[in-house]
Order: C-alpha cells, then structure tokens, then sequence
C-alpha cells in the first residue's frame, strides 16, 4: 500500500497518499513542447487555469521557461513578468488555490512566494542555482525535487544508463540528503525521479515500472509523463517502416499514452501526478486509486 503523508506547504498542509493528486500544468512560454504558447501571454494562462481548477485540478504548476532542448534561455526578470501576474491573476479569481511554481532560479521562487505560490518545483533537484537550497531552508514552502541528468543541451549525447533504476535512486537519494542537510525540512518535500529529463526514451519505462523503490527513502513521490517524448516514441514505433526510424507521436496525440502512464505511475505509488489534461487524468486516477485501495 501507498505510504500517507502531511506536506507542509507555505500556509496550509496537504494530505497525501488518502487519494493521488492531479498538479495542472500551466506553461507561460511561447515555446512549450506540449502545447507551442496555448497559455501565453499570462491573461491568456490565467483563463486556462482557472479552466483546470474546474476540470479538478488539485495544485496548479505554473512555469516561465521552457527547458526542452535548444529553447532559448529566460532571464529571472523576463521569467517573473510572465508568471506572477498568472499567479496574482489565479489567486485574485481563487483565493485557497494551490500553486507551485516551477522554476530553478531561487530569485524567481522567492518572487513567486511572495505572490501567493505555495510550492516550488525545481526540475534540476535544487543544483543550477546555487542559492535554491538556502533559499527554500528559509521559506517555510512545498518543495519538488525532481532528478535531473545534465543540462538540456546535453541530453541527446548522454552516454547510456546501464541501470536506470539504480542510477536515479542513488542520485535521487543524494539530493534528498544534501537538501535535508541544508535545512529543508522533510516533511515540505516531494521526490520526481525526473521521466524525460536527461533519460533516453526506453530509460524511462523502467522508472515507471520500479517507481515504488523511491519510496524507500520516506518521501511522498511525484511522477509526470504527460506528452512526454518517450510516449511519442513508443506510439510512433507502432507504424514505422522496416529499416527507417519511427517518427514521435505528435505531443497532441499522446493523451491516451499519458493517462496510460499516469495510472501506471499511480498503481506503483505515487501520490502526485502531474498533467497537462486535466479532466481526462482525474478520471484515469479515480480509477487507478480505486484499483489501489482494492489491493
């Protein structure tokens, strides 16, 4: 069975584990991967999450720089003028929505924070800048820590994972350790082992597979294979021709390979998924809980 848990946000705390948690993504960029500028400008992110509070969403993602390789880079300003007038937009509309701002700069946290965010969601697990970790021992918030190999403009000359399972796990853990070690408390941690981040497309099914070992480390998990490219991979495979190389599934044809992956990821404990289709998922996980808690 799923281990519970209380994460302790900013100003409340959530339980977790009782039933998954869908986290909505909202990306204001004019490049995402998954959805090429659908919330972008802000106005236009703040209809759209409102949209999936609707639809069920439990915390909001909100996010000013893409990190699909070869995206351009965002300065903390820039970053700051696209997402917290979404963040103060949402919260104007809803007060007591969850929101989690994903960003690794700790400026750019620390303006989110003070804008009402009550989480942050660092995809380089508190590593591409230097101050993240003090910054977050200071401010009392949810945090995700999301493991992550290399930068975005390594990932396509990686060497191989021999062992993507035990490879994750340990650096996971590692980051754990050091971010405990700086003074975040546990209890405002979440752990993503990070599907697509740095992992070649078939090093990703073992992650999802083996995912209930990162609960060894006594941490609430986070998993998100929404519109992921190991997705669009493996669907894309079903009609390439003999000798030639498969073409991706589009990001827009992948809903059915998400929801897929989100019960999967659910029925090997975690207690956080994090989508781009909010409705459909929500209906993936009621089904994927109650499996669980047959079980």
């Amino acid at each position: 069975m799923r281990q519970s848990f209380e994460w302790w946000l900013r100003t409340r705390r959530l339980a977790l584990g009782r039933r998954t948690l869908v986290m909505g993504v909202i990306n204001v960029t004019p490049d995402s991967f998954s959805d090429g500028g659908l919330c972008f400008p802000p106005q236009r992110a703040v209809e759209h999450a409102l949209r999936l509070l609707d639809e069920g969403a439990d915390i909001l993602d909100v996010g000013g720089e893409s990190t699909r390789p070869g995206a351009a880079a965002v300065s903390a300003a820039e970053e700051m003028s696209r997402v917290l007038p979404v963040i103060e937009g949402v919260l104007g509309a809803r007060p007591q929505a969850v929101l989690s701002i994903d960003t690794y700069k700790s400026s750019v946290a620390l303006a989110a924070l003070n804008a009402g965010a009550e989480i942050v969601n660092d995809v380089s697990g508190f590593t591409w800048d230097p101050a993240m970790r003090s910054c977050l021992a200071g401010l009392d918030c949810g945090a995700v820590l999301m493991h992550t190999r290399g930068r975005p403009e390594e990932w396509r000359t990686l060497p191989p994972l021999a062992s993507p399972v035990e490879v994750v796990r340990r650096e996971l853990e590692q980051l754990a350790q050091a971010a405990v070690a700086a003074g975040i408390a546990r209890e405002r941690l979440v752990l993503d082992p990070g599907l697509g981040f740095g992992k070649a497309f078939d090093e990703n099914y073992p992650l999802l597979a083996h995912l209930e070992e990162f609960a060894a480390f006594g941490f609430p998990l986070l998993v998100g294979p929404s519109r992921k490219s190991f997705l669009g991979r493996t669907l894309g495979a079903r009609f390439a021709q003999p000798g030639t190389l498969p073409a991706d599934a589009p990001a827009s044809e992948r809903l059915s390979a998400s929801l897929a992956a989100v019960a999967a990821g659910v029925l090997h404990g975690a207690h956080i998924v994090r989508v781009h289709d909010v409705r459909p998922a929500v209906d993936a996980v009621a089904v994927a809980d109650a499996i669980l808690n047959a079980g």
